[in-house]
C-alpha cells in the first residue's frame, strides 16, 4: 500500500514537473522553444589591479559581441552638467559601427561604480545628481527598455535625431573597488551569532586565510546597501563576483606572458637605443613583490619598473652616440638583478640595474682592431719592397 500510494504521488508529481504555466497556456517542459531566456547583468568588486575591466574585455572578445567600457564618474541625472546615462549605450552603437541588431546584444562594463554610491545611508533633502541619481537612471537601462539614443551623442535635443536601442539583451556589467565595504561585512559578521556558519568566530577568520578569500566574497545586499547603493539597483544585479588581489606569482606572469607585457615594452624601448633588457628572475619577483605589498596590483608594476630604468633610459642616449652607427647588433646590455628572495639582501638592497657593453660588440671591436692591425702590417711590408726597389735602382 506504501509503495502504490509513493508510486501514485511520484508520477503526480512527475506530471506536475512536466507542465510549466505561462501567459495562461500550459507549455510542456521539453519545450524549450517557449521559454524566454533573461540575462543576468554582473557585479564585481575587487582592489585595483585585479583585472576587472580586462576579464569583460575578454568575454566580449571570446564571445564576438561589441563592447563598450565607461566611466560612471562622469555621469549625472539628466538635465545637470556631465554625460547622461543614454551616452553609455551611444558608445556601444559606435562599437558596434552603427549596427542597431548588433549593439542590442553587445556588453557594456561601467567602471568606478562605487563612486556613485549616496553620500548618506539616509535619505537626504537635496539631490545628489552624481550618485544616487545616476543609480535611478540606470534602473531601466540595467533591467531592460528601449532607449532612445542621440544619433550624435552628447545631450538629448529635442530637434535631433534618435535611435531606439532596445537593452534587454545588452549585458552590464558593474565594477569597482568598494572601499570600506570590508569593514561593513565585518562588522556584520561579528554581530551575528552563528559568525558565517561557524560555531566560533576564529573558526570563521581561520577558514577564510584557508580558502584564501576576501571579505569582499561574503557580501550581501544589505552591506551593499549600507555603502551606498540603492536596493533597487543590487536587484537588478544578481551575479556577484568578488575578486581577490593578484599574488606574486600572477604578478610576475604579468610582466612577461602576455603580448605586449610590460618587460617586452620596455624591451622594445631600450632596442630603440641599441640596447637590450636583461631581467632575472629574482628581480622579476622583486618588482612582484613591492607592486602587491603596494595594494596598487597589476597598475603598480609600471610604477616600479619605471623607477629601476629611469637612470639606464636616460644614460643610454648619450652612451650610444660614441658608438659607431654601423654596428647593427645592440652595442648594450641592461641587466636587471636582484638578490636570492632567501636572502636578507633582498629586502634590504632590492633589485639594482648594471648598463654593460654587449659582449657581440666587445667581441666585434678586438676584430676590428685585428683587421687594422693586419692593414698596417700589410702597408709596412708594401713600403719596405718599394724601399728597397729604389735603393737597387
Amino acid at each position: 500500500g506504501a509503495a502504490r500510494s509513493n508510486g501514485s504521488g511520484g508520477s503526480s508529481a512527475a506530471s506536475a514537473a512536466a507542465r510549466s504555466v505561462g501567459d495562461g497556456e500550459l507549455y510542456e517542459a521539453h519545450d524549450y522553444r517557449a521559454v524566454e531566456l533573461d540575462k543576468s547583468n554582473v557585479l564585481m568588486v575587487g582592489p585595483t589591479g585585479c583585472g576587472k575591466t580586462l576579464l569583460a574585455q575578454t568575454l566580449a572578445r571570446q564571445v564576438g559581441v561589441p563592447y563598450a567600457s565607461v566611466d560612471a564618474t562622469c555621469l549625472t541625472q539628466a538635465g545637470y552638467v556631465g554625460e547622461d546615462v543614454e551616452s553609455i549605450l551611444h558608445k556601444l552603437l559606435v562599437a558596434a559601427n552603427y549596427d542597431v541588431r548588433a549593439a542590442e546584444r553587445g556588453i557594456v562594463y561601467i567602471d568606478e561604480v562605487d563612486k556613485i554610491a549616496r553620500k548618506a545611508e539616509n535619505v537626504s533633502i537635496t539631490r545628489d545628481v552624481s550618485g544616487e541619481g545616476v543609480q535611478q537612471a540606470l534602473l531601466k537601462m540595467l533591467e531592460g527598455t528601449v532607449v532612445n539614443v542621440p544619433e550624435k551623442g552628447g545631450r538629448k535635443n529635442p530637434r535631433g535625431d534618435f535611435i531606439a536601442i532596445d537593452t534587454s539583451n545588452i549585458m552590464f556589467i558593474l565594477g569597482g573597488a568598494f572601499h570600506g565595504l570590508e569593514e561593513i561585512v565585518a562588522a556584520r559578521i561579528r554581530a551575528s551569532p552563528s559568525f558565517g556558519g561557524h560555531r566560533h568566530q576564529d573558526d570563521f577568520w581561520r577558514e577564510l586565510r584557508r580558502k584564501n578569500e576576501t571579505m569582499l566574497a561574503h557580501a550581501v545586499v544589505s552591506d551593499f546597501v549600507r555603502f551606498g547603493m540603492i536596493p533597487e539597483l543590487m536587484g537588478r544585479l544578481p551575479v556577484h563576483v568578488a575578486l581577490a588581489p593578484l599574488s606574486v606569482e600572477q604578478l610576475v606572469e604579468v610582466l612577461v606572458r602576455p603580448r605586449n607585457a610590460l618587460i617586452r615594452q620596455y624591451s622594445a624601448q631600450l632596442a630603440l637605443n641599441g640596447a637590450r633588457l636583461e631581467v632575472s628572475d629574482s628581480a622579476l619577483r622583486w618588482i612582484a613583490t613591492r607592486a602587491a605589498r603596494s595594494d596598487s596590483g597589476a597598475r603598480g608594476l609600471r610604477r616600479i619598473t619605471e623607477s629601476l630604468l629611469l637612470d639606464a633610459m636616460y644614460e643610454l642616449p648619450s652612451s650610444v652616440q660614441r658608438i659607431s652607427a654601423a654596428v647593427s647588433a645592440p652595442a648594450f646590455e641592461v641587466v636587471v638583478d636582484a638578490p636570492a628572495e632567501t636572502e636578507l639582501a633582498f629586502e634590504e638592497q632590492g633589485a639594482y640595474v648594471e648598463i654593460r657593453r654587449a659582449a657581440s660588440d666587445t667581441a666585434n671591436d678586438a676584430q676590428t682592431s685585428g683587421e687594422r692591425d693586419d692593414v698596417d702590417g700589410d702597408d709596412d711590408a708594401v713600403e719596405d719592397e718599394l724601399a728597397e726597389e729604389a735603393s737597387g735602382m
